[in-house]
């Protein structure tokens, strides 16, 4: 299927308004895996191929024109762009030389752009280099309705397995096997990969926000972090659950409920012209008016698109005001060293009076007996 047009044109015109000074073109480079710019695939819509190599002009009438490899011309066609499939290095100078090197000003998103990708551009036109990467960052964080249909179909694979993987949660298992387990449930309804390398984590381990799986067995007593997400058409859900093996003591079922009504407290607020640093504030002064104060180590959220954290937050280290159509996870969280976490995190669509839940799996606390 052909990419449409009009979406195209719309996504181009979005990064060109976003940036401050006038430009004749933008380019954006990609080097080899994993430096890839998922912008390539933000303004070509294309689902298919690694274009490793890859690079895509673009120009103020909102058009653009594709370099790739002989090896991605198939997949680079559906873009419905102009496509120049290349060999050998010196064909890939000759594009360089052929698109810049009249112009005088040009666009490069420097925050996914490598050295030697960089040394190309340079080699190849001299005029003035100007970083966009703010810009592409601001044009991404609106989602189209494009985007938000991807998103809603990632959101809906994870919110079912996180439902669903409870039947499989029991003493005894390793947190890697449960990790597996939930990428294997995930493509099963159709996810093209997991959005990022799932967290399983239990017991003390769930103290770490960032821990993965390890060979742990999960226990008696145990909180049970599943943090994961699918990819879908390169779009990401990201959502998590904590879980208890188990009756909860009294201390998890205050933990796990704090974190909860912090939860439910961000999202009171959350509306277009909130500020994000305020929505943080509500989730992180809940907890620290109880006896975890200080145990709520991070942002409470991130956008999340083409990448799982796709350029802003909910911080008070960010100046962000929030508009209809960005996309966020709202995830505060409790840890413990040597005792054990809980995250409760789901993701959001900001409406003008309010938000959209795209994760819907129950949240309420679970023991698994």
């Amino acid at each position: 299927m052909i990419w449409n047009d009009d979406i195209m044109k719309e996504r181009i015109e979005r990064i060109f308004d976003c940036v401050e000074e006038e430009l004749d073109g933008i380019i954006l480079y990609n080097s080899t895996k994993p430096h890839i710019d998922l912008t390539f695939y933000y303004v070509t819509g294309l689902i298919e191929g690694e274009f490793e190599g890859s690079a895509v002009m673009l120009y103020p009438d909102n058009t653009g024109e594709i370099l790739t490899s002989r090896l991605e011309e198939e997949s680079a066609k559906k873009a419905g762009m102009p496509v120049t499939a290349i060999m050998k290095k010196d064909e890939r100078e000759s594009w360089l030389n052929k698109n810049l090197d009249d112009m005088g000003r040009i666009g490069v998103n420097s925050t996914e752009l490598t050295y030697y990708a960089y040394k190309n551009i340079k080699k190849a036109t001299d005029a003035e280099i100007i970083d966009i990467s703010d810009a592409v960052i601001e044009a991404r964080n609106i989602k189209d309705e494009e985007e938000l249909k991807r998103l809603r179909k990632a959101c809906d694979i994870a919110s079912h397995v996180a439902e669903d993987i409870v039947g499989f949660i029991e003493p005894g298992i390793k947190e890697y096997e449960l990790a597996a387990e939930i990428s294997y449930r995930m493509k099963k309804l159709g996810a093209t990969g997991d959005a990022f390398e799932i967290i399983a984590s239990s017991g003390p381990n769930s103290a770490e926000p960032h821990y993965t799986a390890g060979e742990k067995e999960l226990e008696k007593g145990d909180f049970v972090v599943l943090d994961f997400g699918a990819l879908y058409k390169r779009y990401r859900s990201d959502i998590t659950r904590t879980y208890v093996i188990g009756k909860a003591t009294g201390k998890q079922k205050r933990i796990y409920n704090t974190v909860l009504n912090a939860q439910k407290a961000a999202l009171d607020v959350i509306k277009s012209g909130a500020k994000g640093s305020d929505v943080h504030s509500k989730a992180a002064q809940l907890i620290d008016s109880t006896e975890f104060r200080g145990k709520f180590t991070h942002g409470l959220g991130h956008s999340i698109g083409l990448s799982v954290h796709d350029g802003s937050g909910l911080s008070p280290s960010l100046d962000i005001t929030l508009e209809a159509n960005m996309v966020y996870t709202v995830e505060p969280g409790i840890y413990i060293p040597e005792y054990g976490g809980v995250r409760i995190e789901d993701d959001i669509v900001v409406t003008e009076d309010g938000y959209e839940l795209l994760t819907d799996a129950d949240k309420e606390l679970t023991e698994i007996n």
